[in-house]
């Protein structure tokens, strides 16, 4: 394979130490950085990316993995963007392994949300009948990026949104102590206010969820 070594070649012939520094501490000194800022960082990708097509193309999913091995975030964000562009309308069954296996490792909100919105959300938009089992096990998994990744899949599903099922996971983890659990909440919720705020507004009033949560739910409705 060249793709990988030629991407890597090229972020490190780019890197700029005084950006991974800042970078990775705005991350809480969770990953390694090249420096590379994001406008650059796709320029540079995309570039690669259309030398490699066909090798791309034919291993979307061994690459993702590869990449998401490696310690420099940017090679992670450039693994999820292959998986969104390659899969999207093409996932299979056993993609949710796949799937899972990433919102786990290198779990931050930057990568957890991008996995939750962008692709277990088209997953199961596919993949409709998979979804009761498989937000039934995330949401009661013991990971709490499991959990986010439940609450938020539905972002962007709109009127397609089922409420019924998002209103079943917020009360499940509404007594959660976790920053991140109460504000994906409010996050989902807030949301779907866009498309129906009457419903969201009843169901805060009455669901007891956390400060924060309540909050950040009913930001934008007057």
């Amino acid at each position: 394979m060249n793709f990988i070594p030629s991407l890597e070649k090229a972020f490190q012939e780019n890197s700029n130490a005084e950006n991974a520094v800042a970078m990775s501490k705005y991350m809480k000194n969770n990953f390694d950085f090249f420096g590379i800022k994001t406008d650059e960082r796709r320029l540079i990708f995309k570039t690669i990316w259309a030398e490699n097509q066909k090798e791309v193309s034919e291993n979307p999913r061994e690459i993702t993995m590869l990449l998401y091995s490696k310690k420099e975030r940017e090679l992670h964000y450039c693994a999820l963007e292959i998986l969104i562009k390659k899969l999207k309308n093409n996932y299979i069954k056993e993609d949710i392994q796949l799937i899972e296996k990433l919102i786990i490792s290198n779990s931050w909100w930057d990568s957890v949300d991008v996995i939750a919105k962008f692709i277990l959300g088209d997953y199961l938009r596919q993949l409709p009948l998979e979804t009761d089992a498989v937000i039934s096990r995330f949401s009661n998994s013991e990971n709490m990026w499991l959990n986010r990744s439940a609450i938020l899949f539905q972002l962007g599903y709109k009127e397609k949104t089922n409420f019924d099922l998002l209103k079943l996971v917020c009360k499940k983890h509404r007594t959660s102590t976790e920053f991140f659990i109460q504000k994906a909440i409010g996050w989902a919720l807030r949301e779907y206010a866009k498309t129906n705020p009457e419903a969201v507004r009843d169901f805060v009033f009455n669901a007891d969820l956390k400060k924060l949560s309540r909050k950040e739910a009913l930001k934008n409705i007057k």
